[in-house]
């Protein structure tokens, strides 16, 4: 049931809104229904002391007139309301007036996780990692405050509009209606696709079974289909305690692999079998956010096309460029003016050229609103996504065809090296060697250039050799330079970055050579460590977040974090070996957040230098603190 949404409702207030209007007058103003179910009638009404709009949920009067249920509905919500949390619907109020029994909560403008999904179909994989990521959050605090929701499904689910957040509603109180529904011999009324095998055998609860309910959330949120689904609510009970949901992958295409993880672990039978807490799985779900969060088209379409000269062959050119350069230099070389003019105009060809095709692609990306920091992070996240493909299709191993274009290659390079020394060396001898050493060069040439061209063409096939190469070339100093050299060819006109994509070091970096750019020159000078050392601290930052996937897929994904308890010594073993790794977890988590705050006070500091507030000597010594941490990951990995 919606705690915010809808327009107004253009019927006629019914016999229920105009009583409790009167039971409630002078204290809450109801303007319309915002919905109703089995749990009751929700209204949008204004709290008139305070003057917000609130939400009111009204027991059903029937309900409400059986005492032990009054009592029980009114201890839950009770209970609920002591709940404050980012992502919970705060309960401002729980009463009781005359017949009515109800309580008023936070307004929310928004739809129902239902209702986003009915109407839009299912959730793009980029959004429910974070969306389930909140829930669990919600959750995960309840559970520590002895409260178990128990009815966790995408109609308690609430999404709001301005912010995009997910809240959690209904805490607890939803098994009171549903319980009290078999009072007079009826069935169960809750929601039998969303319950726990044990909550549908009437096991005792705890946490785990909130979790079983997540999972089916997110299934649900993936694909637009229920986990397990029958005609009945007897039959889909029967089959929550016998029978698995089909895989995730088999319904929903696109699926990132570990987020599949996460929700078909919550999706286990035996409770033993889901994540120990719902902070687990919100830990769990945000390595699977780090891993897809969605990147700006301006970004997707520069590391796919924008980056290269010209699709897949460039990396051609890269290979051989310099070779063929040093080659033509060495064959040039001897022949006076007119081979040194020849030479200025391949250079330029092969070189001025294609750069200023890069310095203009480079100044296409500023004026967008990136620069080179955003690089890296979209280069990864190309790389990651065909990793997978291609380790499927091509296997690891290079076949025959590809070790014999290698051997070529290397052969072909050996002997136009060889041959083009001899000629740069020793063009005293040019005519006598001349007659030999020109065919070898020739041909060797064009063994390494059949060789070169077959062997990455099989190579590329393996591993996506043209986006390394490119990314290499951008994220590293070349690429520096080439958004260096762009950024004075810029219009005035700023362009609003998109900082949504980058880690907070990326984004704590930039902001900080920013501010360092803008310094005077003599106190850039007297500071000039800094660039260097905020490089230092963002790859070292990288470096840890990188190990903290290590572990966590060692701790949390693999096998050893999924098997049931093994016998004796070997049990053992393994509960050593995770204790281990839970504390170089617990290790590379601090030192990466020394390394953000590190970065975080060299920026704070910055602003306070451009501001007069603080001197140079206090950046310096920061600075000395900053490389002392760097120090202490250089050790740690």
């Amino acid at each position: 049931m919606t705690a915010g949404r809808g327009g107004p409702r253009l019927s006629a207030p019914d016999r229920l809104f105009l009583d409790f209007q009167a039971a409630v007058a002078g204290r809450y103003s109801l303007e319309r229904e915002l919905g109703r179910g089995g749990m009751g009638v929700v209204y949008l009404a204004r709290e008139v002391r305070l003057d917000r709009l609130v939400a009111i949920k009204v027991l059903p009067p029937h309900l409400a007139a059986v005492e032990s249920l009054r009592d029980r509905f009114l201890t839950e919500a009770r209970t609920a309301a002591k709940l404050s949390h980012p992502h919970i619907v705060a309960i401002y109020a729980v009463d009781e007036t005359g017949a009515f029994v109800y309580y008023a909560m936070a307004y929310v403008d928004g739809e129902t996780l239902t209702e986003r999904i009915r109407s839009r179909g299912p959730l793009p994989p980029s959004q429910v990692p974070r969306l389930l990521r909140e829930v669990a959050w919600a959750l995960g605090y309840a559970h520590a405050q002895g409260v178990v929701h128990r009815d966790v499904k995408p109609d308690n689910i609430l999404i709001e509009t301005a912010s995009g957040r997910a809240l959690v509603t209904d805490f607890g109180i939803a098994s009171v209606v549903r319980e009290a529904s078999t009072l007079d011999g009826g069935t169960v009324t809750g929601t039998p696709e969303f319950m726990s095998p044990e909550q549908a055998l009437g096991e005792p609860l705890d946490g785990r079974s909130d979790l079983y309910a997540l999972g089916a959330v997110g299934y649900f949120a993936l694909s637009g289909r229920l986990p397990i689904e029958g005609e009945t609510a007897t039959a889909v009970l029967a089959k929550q305690v016998t029978e698995s949901p089909r895989a995730l992958a088999e319904v929903a295409e696109g699926v990132p692999r570990r987020l599949a993880q996460v929700i078909e672990q919550c999706l286990a039978k035996p409770p033993d079998e889901r994540p120990e807490s719902a902070g687990v799985v919100a830990e769990r779900l945000g390595v699977a956010l780090e891993q897809r969060r969605e990147l700006p088209v301006a970004l997707r379409v520069f590391v796919k096309r924008g980056a290269r000269l010209s699709g897949p062959g460039s990396l051609l050119y890269l290979a051989f460029g310099l070779p063929t350069l040093v080659f033509t230099a060495a064959a040039l070389a001897p022949r006076g003016a007119e081979g040194l003019a020849a030479l200025a105009a391949f250079v330029t060809g092969t070189t001025v050229v294609p750069l200023v095709v890069l310095v203009t692609r480079a100044r296409r990306m500023l004026a967008s609103g990136f620069d080179h920091q955003d690089l890296g992070p979209a280069f990864r996240r190309e790389l990651e996504e065909g990793h997978e493909e291609r380790l499927f299709e091509y296997g690891r191993t290079a076949p025959f065809l590809e070790r014999i274009m290698g051997f070529v290659t290397v052969a072909g390079l050996g002997g136009a090296a060889f041959s083009a020394l001899l000629m740069a060396v020793v063009p005293s001898w040019w005519r006598t060697i001349g007659e030999w050493v020109g065919p070898l060069f020739g041909l060797s040439s064009f063994a390494a250039s059949v060789g070169g061209i077959g062997w990455m063409y099989q190579l590329n096939r393996r591993v996506d050799l043209d986006t390394r190469i490119w990314s290499w070339l951008w994220t590293g100093r070349v690429g520096r330079l080439l958004f260096r050299v762009a950024r004075p060819f810029l219009r005035a006109r700023a362009v609003a970055a998109f900082t949504t994509h980058r880690a907070t070091e990326l984004a704590l970096g930039l902001a900080a050579e920013k501010l360092f750019a803008d310094l005077p020159r003599d106190t850039r000078r007297r500071l000039h460590e800094l660039p260097a050392t905020v490089r230092r601290l963002e790859t070292d930052a990288q470096r840890m977040r990188a190990r903290l996937e290590q572990l966590n897929d060692a701790i949390g994904f693999g096998p050893a974090g999924e098997a049931a308890d093994p016998p004796s010594e070997v049990g053992a073993r393994r509960d050593a070996v995770l204790a281990d790794l839970r504390r170089e977890r617990e290790r590379v988590q601090h030192r990466l957040t020394e390394a953000v705050a590190a970065l975080e006070t060299i920026r704070l500091n910055l602003l306070k230098l451009h501001a007069g507030s603080t001197t140079v000597e206090t950046l310096t010594t920061d600075l000395g603190l900053a490389r002392d941490v760097a120090r202490e990951i250089d050790l740690l990995l």
